[in-house]
């Protein structure tokens, strides 16, 4: 039996591959890119998440068989594909070329149900930083026998919760690949019928436009037990990592969260813009960079000042986070100027002018300016 050893290494800067694109492989590179890894993942095809990682540039993936020379060019290599015989000639090669190799086979197979009915936790994540998990969120994963995962969970945690969960990913990539909501309904009621505890992990909040409702009404139907763990929404998180309070004394008494996701003036949109652009609360947009121009138009017609503070906060809480400010008529240009890109929140108020430490009249000062 081989002897395993429980190290630490420092990974910031270093090139990482990972072979096989797999949902098990995909909980590897969220771990190593939180570690600050430079990592490139090679497969014949890869999940949504994987695919989502590439197109935002946060990691490289090949298309492709793995070659010798990808392994040279290591500092170290996961084998991680669907095939064992592959994963321990990955491990043989990296042996003889003296880089270190780890072996993640992941669970064998769909684990077996217990005895009677299973159950259903939809998860909320929290807005991405796996240490923002719920401790009620990190429980349920550690019990489960599948997790269901999206795009913006906290994914990198689940290597260490829950190392033999069978790991699926249903991620909707923003014009791109995406899983249907009625197979991910099905997906829930049919392992948890199979006895499997299985969480729905989700980012942010799962009721915050993440379609916990529906899935939860699904499985309510299927008379499948279901259980709810609220998240931390990245409505409020995403700003609070950009220092920014949605409601503060002085500036505003509340705030309002709306979908971006089609523009004013599209059918499937039941915004009342006008209202808003009056409404003196902060307004938080989710799903909104695409549309973002057009939204702010919309509020500048109705009455808005353009000259009212905004911002928008990429990658809440992460390492990749970043953000920019300006004003309503500025904020759109700035964010493509940025090149920033979903998922981003997008705050409209005087909050968005914000900052801690200079005296109340500085700041209220500062968003009429």
């Amino acid at each position: 039996m081989p002897c395993t050893l429980p190290v630490e290494l420092a990974l910031r800067g270093h090139r990482v591959t990972v072979v096989g694109a797999t949902a098990r492989a995909a909980v590897t590179v969220a771990e190593l890119l939180e570690a600050g890894a430079l990592v490139t993942v090679i497969g014949t095809h890869a999940t949504p998440y994987l695919s989502d990682l590439a197109e935002r540039g946060l990691a490289t993936v090949l298309y492709r068989s793995i070659q010798p020379g990808d392994i040279d060019s290591a500092a170290m290599i996961f084998a991680s594909t669907d095939d064992e015989d592959h994963n321990r000639w990955i491990a043989e090669t990296a042996r003889e070329l003296a880089v270190l190799c780890v072996i993640d086979n992941g669970p064998s197979g769909q684990r077996a149900g217990r005895p009677g009915m299973g159950r259903v936790i939809l998860v909320g994540g929290g807005p991405g930083d796996p240490s923002l998990l719920t401790v009620a969120g990190r429980d349920a994963i550690v019990a489960a026998d599948t997790v269901v995962t999206d795009r913006l969970a906290p994914v990198s945690a689940l290597k260490r919760l829950a190392p033999h969960a069978d790991i699926i990913d249903v991620s909707k990539i923003p014009g791109g690949r995406r899983t249907e909501q009625w197979d991910i309904n099905a997906l829930l009621v049919s392992r948890a019928l199979d006895g499997q505890v299985v969480v729905r992990l989700k980012g942010g909040d799962g009721f915050v436009f993440g379609r916990g409702g529906e899935e939860l009404d699904h499985c309510v139907q299927a008379g499948v037990p279901v259980e709810v763990i609220p998240g931390v929404s990245s409505a409020i998180a995403a700003p609070a990592s950009a220092l920014i309070p949605v409601t503060h004394r002085g500036l505003t008494q509340g705030f309002t969260v709306v979908s971006g996701h089609v523009p004013p003036g599209h059918p499937e949109c039941t915004v009342d813009y006008a209202a808003l652009a009056h409404a003196n609360t902060t307004l938080v947009l989710m799903m909104a960079v695409a549309n973002l121009a057009s939204i702010a138009a919309a509020l500048t017609a109705a009455g808005m000042d353009p000259a009212t503070p905004a911002a928008v906060i990429a990658d809440g809480s992460l390492s990749s986070q970043h953000e920019v400010r300006g004003t309503l008529g500025t904020i759109a240009g700035l964010a493509r100027a940025a090149g920033i890109e979903p998922p981003a929140t997008t705050v409209i108020g005087a909050v968005a002018g914000f900052v801690p430490g200079r005296a109340p009249a500085q700041r209220v000062a500062q968003t009429h300016a």
